[in-house]
């Protein structure tokens, strides 16, 4: 996890450093078996994350055992309290060990295939239409 986890921008670019949430505090330990938890941050730009989906894998397998999102309408998922204590309860219902969190958002909330048809662009997000999920640079 790197010191970018612990910070969020708000629209004036301004950086404000926030306290590392429980779940930043659980992936600083490190791998420490399994099951582990693995938290992707999503939203409708790369400045506020309005959904994490939560990933639980019991033991090394391409697909999870389970998985649950969480969203927020209007705040960001990773400041919000209520929403941090709710992972918290869903991985500790589930024995985890570890956790990996992303340490930025890493694309649109919608999700291909169900909110939108495949092979297409999200029609709700424009701003990741001509994004990099992971670098946030622009592509073609």
């Amino acid at each position: 996890m790197t010191a970018r986890a612990s910070r969020v921008f708000h629209s004036s670019h301004e950086r404000i450093r926030r306290p590392p949430t429980r779940l930043q505090k659980l992936s600083k330990r490190g791998f420490q078996g399994y099951p582990i938890a693995t938290i992707a941050l999503y939203g409708p730009t790369a400045e506020r994350a309005s959904k994490a989906a939560v990933s639980i894998f019991l033991r090394e397998a391409p697909e999870p055992d389970h998985l649950q999102r969480f969203f927020s309408e209007d705040g960001d998922v990773r400041f919000d309290p209520a929403i941090d204590a709710q992972i918290v309860e869903f991985i500790k219902q589930h024995g985890v060990r570890s956790a990996i969190i992303t340490d930025r958002i890493i694309g649109c909330p919608h999700e291909e295939g169900i909110d939108y048809p495949e092979g297409k662009k999200c029609p709700q997000c424009p701003y990741w239409a001509s994004r990099d999920r992971f670098t946030h640079e622009r592509i073609q």
